[in-house]
């Protein structure tokens, strides 16, 4: 009968007696091996039965993820606050940004000193001083430009070209002349004087900053109509007048042939001539320069014929041929008289447009003989 500790099929040939009994528990021979049953699990059933060594809280995680958001929200909060403070107590100091001035204005009628002449076109430009003069913006001509300090080749030309555009608009476009557009010339100006030119356009007032004429050229359109000739001569010079700003002054005559508004037909050799002389000085920044732009600061515009009493807030009324100026020339100052002084000015026209066949030579443009009287 096999022992406890015996295989099933019984004690072996070659087993030990003795001292070697007590480890039998412990050998397991060959028919023991191949009795035993042997049974492997899979990994998903191993891990099945078991339970995780490591588990995680249910609430923890989402605690974590609301504290990471919220830490995430005060620290955007609080950078926005930060750069907020800084903006508005940085310690550089903010740039001071200069306003355009307002344009200071003079309008000088001319009264000529007999009756205007009259001619056809041809016939009052060959007879005048403008017969050498360029047609339209021909005669506005650019001179060669060079960098200064501060401005480049560039913005100098820039500055120069932009001129030539405002003179262009406000002396030869003819919607411009006749009074039926403003545009092209408002298009041009600095957004601070926008509205200085708005009130000298629809209210004008003679103030010496709210004339229409200061600005450009109109004709009383139920009067006369501009000739579509026009002779332009005249001079544009520029200097810099500081690290930023340049300056541009413009000097040309403007000689227009004006034919009467009558019910019938024009009758020939009715026309007229009529001489604007227009100084102007001009500013540029550089803002100006990038936005093609431009400051009006000072005009001084004479014109003729008109009498010494057209007003010059306005259009311009001019003397047509046959026509003399009323009052007979500039008028005098009285000190003693009472109410809201006047700033107008008037001078004689000394040079005018003589009949075709009693040419004259006189010197270029219009001039205004002896000093302008001012009434103030």
């Amino acid at each position: 009968m096999a022992d406890r500790g015996d295989p099933p099929e019984g004690p072996s040939e070659n087993s030990a007696s003795g001292s070697e009994d007590e480890y039998r528990s412990l050998v397991f021979d060959e028919s023991f091996v191949r009795a035993a049953r042997l049974q492997e699990f899979s990994a998903q059933e191993r891990m099945g039965e078991h339970a995780r060594a490591v588990r995680s809280l249910p609430g923890r995680a989402v605690r974590n993820g609301s504290r990471a958001a919220l830490a995430l929200v005060l620290l955007i909060a609080l950078a926005f606050g930060t750069a907020v403070f800084m903006g508005f107590r940085h310690p550089y100091a903010n740039p001071v940004t200069r306003r355009a001035e307002p344009l200071r204005m003079t309008v000088v009628p001319l009264a000529p000193r007999g009756v205007v002449p009259a001619g056809t076109t041809a016939a009052l430009f060959a007879s005048s001083p403008a017969a050498p003069f360029p047609k339209g913006a021909a005669g506005i001509s650019l001179p060669v430009n060079r960098r200064t300090e501060n401005f480049s080749d560039n913005q100098v030309f820039t500055a120069l070209a932009t001129v030539k555009d405002y003179l262009v608009a406000s002396s030869l476009d003819r919607d411009v002349l006749g009074g039926n557009a403003v545009r092209p010339v408002e298009s041009l100006l600095d957004p601070d004087q926008m509205g200085q030119f708005d009130r000298s356009m629809n209210e004008p007032h003679d103030d010496g900053q709210h004339a229409a004429s200061g600005w450009l050229v109109r004709f009383d359109a139920d009067k006369v109509t501009p000739d579509p000739e026009i002779r332009v001569r005249g001079t544009l010079r520029y200097a810099e007048v500081g690290a930023d700003a340049l300056e541009v002054v413009s000097d040309h005559t403007f000689a227009y042939v004006l034919h009467p508004v009558v019910s019938g037909p024009q009758q020939a050799g009715g026309a007229s001539l009529f001489t604007v002389r227009r100084e102007m000085r001009f500013r540029f920044d550089r803002d100006d320069l990038r936005l093609h732009r431009l400051e009006v600061q000072t005009s001084y515009v004479q014109a003729g014929p008109q009498s010494c009493s057209a007003g010059t807030t306005g259009a311009l009324r001019p003397l047509l041929a046959g026509e003399r100026a009323s009052g007979g020339g500039p008028a005098g100052t009285d000190p003693y008289a009472t109410g809201r002084p006047a700033a107008a000015l008037c001078g004689t026209l000394a040079v005018s447009s003589p009949p075709p066949r009693a040419p004259q030579t006189a010197p270029r443009g219009p001039q205004a003989s002896g000093t302008a009287v001012s009434r103030p």
